[in-house]
């Protein structure tokens, strides 16, 4: 059987300008990366203002388990399903991340025979969006440091700094560092620490705005640290906001490749759904909406994160709403989620089956609350009974919910027609009756409760003394009305990745609370969840090489 690298590898791309052109896009409208990859131009976005939105098809899953979920697999494949039916498709997807290509997660190109290509390129440096990311937000980081040595003028308290730098790597050693040790000449000593590229402000802010000028202002918000009287110092106030805005000038800009099946994909930034907000960019999203009848995005991890924040964040922020949304499942996940071990998901578990779908029934509960019709997919692998695919349909009918299968792994577009086909019938019988979670006024503490309650299914919430602080803070500082982010741990709907299925009776702890004021949301961190994650014992770059022909191997 062939890795997904190999299938990837083997495949017969079309020159871009081929793909691109399948759906109206010239080639003057294109800024070439290659023969395979392009950045659509501003010209032509503005171009496209006008025309008339597609639907839009959320797709999101059941918490991730080690048996593996396939939602960007499925995702790919439903896109090059709609082809195969006859429908015009644009898949609208995140870029991936270096840290977890190299540590333990893996990509965020799909697999089998519904990838999107060239996938060894998109998964390592791609156009260098992620590249111009961290050097903005690194030149922020600079500036501030400067400003200290300067004299410091704006009155900035060492300890109270609370911008950090930023590397796109798993890097453990870098959560907590000392700067400017040395001579007077080398800096202000002070604590300072790295999150992951994914995590910071300024990837939240290129996903989340609508052009340059946009960027621009939201770059001119972030809070980097607090004066000697706890005033808010911006980048604004650092004079660099232009410089950081040129750095992202062509990040910005959404990408444009294919799939396997040549079906043209917009992938396009990429915050981590358990830090941030976790969804590709509202550019790439509407772009998406304006070039086909049918856009399929996606949002990370489960229902509980990337759901939550894409309805709750980006289409509060975006004005879009979804026409339907796919829950991505799997027979040998939910049987996990039952009490199953790793080494007993090959053999039929009714019991653990039933005792785990608690978990696929908390998440279609969830997005019934934000009035959007649901299409259960289950991604099938060759283990699965007719036993089990049966009782997972009857339930999915009994919550009210259409099923189908999807064999996009395998089959690429061919194992998605049952799944496009069901979801046409649903877009056009069922309309979308989205509204948010919760209202604008509602106070961050009530909003972080009503997503802990009412999503996760938590009895309360409970919070930390500076995060209390923090939380008061924020609201005096007029940023009351913003959505919350809420960072938590992505294997469990509580903030303890053990508690497996459908736990309750549990109290969602918040011990960090800050400000994302460019990106226009507030974090709330629970639990031990890292900014900045750590390579695993065997990490996935032992195994990376490269051959004499600069062929790279062992990707995935």
């Amino acid at each position: 059987m062939l890795s997904d690298i190999e299938i990837a590898q083997s495949a017969q791309m079309l020159p871009i300008k081929e793909v691109a052109a399948s759906i109206g896009i010239t080639e003057d409208d294109l800024e070439l990366y290659g023969k395979y990859k392009a950045k659509l131009s501003e010209d032509y976005i503005k171009k496209i203002s006008k025309n008339k939105d597609g639907k839009l098809i959320l797709v999101t899953a059941i918490n991730p388990t080690p048996a593996g979920e396939g939602k960007t697999t499925v995702t790919v494949g439903l896109g090059q399903a709609f082809a195969k039916i006859g429908k015009k498709a644009v898949i609208a997807l995140r870029e991936p991340s270096l840290g977890p290509c190299f540590g333990i997660k893996g990509g965020a190109a799909g697999g089998g025979y519904s990838q999107v290509v060239p996938m060894d390129e998109l998964n390592l440096h791609f156009t260098g969006d992620f590249h111009a990311i961290t050097s903005a937000n690194n030149l922020l980081a600079a500036m501030l440091d400067n400003h200290m040595q300067q004299g410091n003028a704006l009155r900035i308290d060492p300890k109270r700094i609370i911008h950090k730098r930023c590397l796109d790597m798993n890097d453990r050693v870098l959560r907590n560092i000392i700067v400017g040790m040395g001579k007077r000449a080398d800096g202000v000593v002070r604590e300072d620490g790295f999150v992951i590229t994914v995590a910071t402000e300024i990837m939240a802010i290129l996903c989340l705005a609508e052009d340059i000028e946009d960027l621009r202002k939201r770059l001119s918000e972030i809070i980097v640290a607090y004066n000697v009287d706890n005033e808010p110092v911006t980048a604004a106030d650092l004079n660099c906001v232009g410089a950081m805005t040129a750095l992202l000038k062509d990040a910005i800009k959404p990408n444009l490749v294919q799939t396997l099946e040549h079906t043209p994909a917009i992938v396009h930034g990429g915050p981590f759904a358990n830090i941030a907000h976790g969804c590709n960019s509202v550019r790439a999203t509407k772009t998406a909406l304006k070039l086909a009848d049918y856009a399929i995005t996606e949002a990370g991890f489960g229902a509980d994160l990337g759901a939550e924040k894409f309805f709750d964040i980006k289409c509060r922020k975006a004005g879009i709403a979804p026409d339907a949304v796919v829950i991505v499942a799997t027979v040998r996940a939910l049987k996990y989620n039952g009490g199953a071990t790793k080494d007993e998901l090959s053999k039929e578990d009714l019991h653990a089956l039933a005792k785990g779908i608690l978990n696929l029934e908390k998440h279609i509960e969830n997005v019934q609350q934000y009035g959007v019709p649901i299409v259960v997919a289950v991604n099938r692998f060759v283990s699965d009974t007719d036993k089990e695919l049966s009782f997972i349909e009857n339930f999915c009918h009994d919550m009210g919910c259409e099923f189908s299968l999807a064999n996009v792994w395998e089959k690429g577009g061919e194992g998605g027609i049952a799944l496009a086909e069901k979801l046409v019938s649903v877009i056009e019988t069922k309309p979308s009756k989205f509204k948010p979670l919760y209202k604008d006024d509602l106070p961050l503490a009530e909003k972080i409760k009503t997503v802990a309650k009412k999503i996760y299914g938590a009895k309360d919430v409970s919070y930390t003394k500076e995060a209390e602080k923090a939380l008061a803070k924020i609201e005096e500082l007029g940023y009351g009305k913003l959505p919350v982010c809420i960072a938590k741990n992505q294997y469990s709907l509580s903030d303890d990745p053990t508690l497996l299925g459908r736990p309750t009776g549990f109290t969602v702890n918040v011990r960090e609370v800050y400000v994302s004021a460019g990106a226009g949301f507030v974090v709330a961190i629970t639990g031990t969840i890292m900014t900045m994650p750590g390579l695993p014992k065997k990490p996935a770059a032992e195994r990376i090489d490269v051959t004499e022909d600069g062929v790279i191997t062992g990707l995935f």
